[in-house]
């Protein structure tokens, strides 16, 4: 659930009116929810409780300062995937301690700065990367944390281009050669096992495909700890969201229908879940992204142009794929909405952006409430892997994003200029 909703005809964000925060700031704009935030972040921390357990958030799904600042205030920890986002999480005020470094690429340079900042674990993807990580905690005179991402083979039932726990992926290593992985990397004098990890991928909406994982990989872990004295087994993030319907509005008929019965809950993973890893006697690390932020975020765009073609109607919007790539990547769903509830017949459209490519839709066919130029709308759920996935194609400035708490409403980044866009840039000498 999320702090988004109509009070009257109107849409606030928590004590704030939506259509107010546009017309102040001006759109395509962000707005996160801080309570929304907050809450999923405790219900899963709540959820946990019975076993020891650190909840890292995936920083690649909303890595705002201010986002990251308030989970940190939280005693979150963070899984990070670069070098930079480890910068961003420290500068927010996250500990680099309870960081967690994921990722299959992690340069000499990143695994330097990462080792001098003291984080937690690295989660090497690859025996070349242990190699790596050893020789350069070697030229550090340091003694590198690291575990192991087992690729466990086990379906997530998800989207392709993000699921990650199979041998079509390029994510972790074989389940079957981490037993020897480990034995072999003990003779790397500068590093120290401290857990085993593994994640299977990402929006996944049901328990079952967690529980296999996780009785699959059970076993493994038992030896390792015996062997080598690990801290921790971390099962990853991946757990989904409900994207549709999305608002509140939508929600409570929805919540008495067949598909709510086995929809996944922070109360439903942990049932699950909490029984089979209670004996282990270990830490347990979590990595969920889009569970914290998705629903804490919209997108609000306004609408430029109505068009019939044919038998089609567009609704042409100042948002584009450069904003929220999602639709045009992912074939992801959004629920769209307007600022201003409406009555009346509902028309099928098309809600598009201005981008020159055909991909630059939010939405096909969709029944939607008549909208006219200089209406406003939202696209729910953006939360996680919106702002963070966006780019300046044509030329087209970066979003500003604002954080709501209460009636409270600051920027939290502001809009890019165009000049910006190419502030690097400098023409060849020979050009001038």
């Amino acid at each position: 659930m999320h702090d988004f909703r109509y009070l009257g005809k109107r849409l606030f964000c928590e004590g704030v009116g939506v259509e107010t925060l546009a017309k102040r700031f001006g759109t395509p704009l962000y707005v996160y929810s801080q309570r929304t935030l907050t809450r999923h972040f405790q219900e899963l921390d709540r959820a946990m409780s019975p076993v020891e357990h650190l909840i890292c958030f995936a920083v690649k799904s909303n890595s705002n300062q201010s986002m990251l600042r308030t989970l940190a205030n939280l005693g979150s920890g963070f899984d990070i995937v670069s070098g930079g986002e480890l910068a961003r999480v420290i500068s927010a005020g996250g500990d680099p301690r309870q960081c967690v470094f994921a990722g299959v690429g992690k340069t000499e340079v990143e695994i330097e700065f990462a080792l001098r900042r003291g984080v937690y674990s690295f989660n090497a993807e690859s025996e070349a990367e242990l190699h790596r990580i050893n020789r350069v905690a070697a030229r550090l005179n340091k003694v590198a944390p690291v575990a192991v991402r087992v690729n466990p083979d086990v379906a997530a039932q998800t989207h392709t281009k993000i699921t990650t726990g199979t041998y079509e992926n390029k994510f972790g290593i074989a389940f079957e050669q981490v037993d020897a992985v480990y034995a072999r990397a003990r003779r790397l004098k500068n590093l120290r096992w401290r857990g085993v990890q593994m994640h299977i991928g990402s929006q996944i909406t049901a328990v079952r495909p967690f529980a296999q994982a996780v009785r699959k990989v059970l076993p493994l872990v038992r030896r390792l700890k015996e062997r080598h004295e690990l801290e921790f087994f971390s099962i990853g993030g991946g757990l989904g969201i409900i994207y549709q319907p999305a608002l509140a509005s939508g929600m409570a008929q929805w919540w008495n229908s067949a598909a709510a019965k086995n929809i996944l809950t922070p109360e439903t993973y942990a049932a699950r879940l909490v029984p089979l890893l209670k004996p282990l006697g270990l830490k347990i690390l979590l990595e969920p992204g889009r569970f914290i932020s998705g629903n804490a975020g919209i997108l609000v765009t306004r609408v430029e142009y109505v068009k019939r073609t044919g038998r089609k109607n567009f609704v042409i919007v100042d948002a584009a794929m450069n904003d929220l790539i999602r639709p045009a990547f992912y074939e992801a769903y959004h629920e769209i909405v307007p600022l201003t509830r409406q009555g009346g017949a509902l028309i099928k459209s098309d809600v598009v952006g201005p981008i020159c490519e055909s991909g630059d839709f939010f939405c096909k066919d969709r029944p939607l409430p008549k909208v006219g130029e200089g209406d406003f709308l939202a696209l729910l759920s953006a939360g996680a892997y919106g702002f963070v996935m966006a780019s300046n194609y044509n030329t087209r400035s970066l979003a500003a994003e604002v954080l709501v708490n209460g009636k409270l409403a600051a920027v939290v980044r502001e809009r890019q200029s165009v000049k910006e866009i190419w502030a690097g840039e400098k023409v060849a000498p020979w050009l001038k």
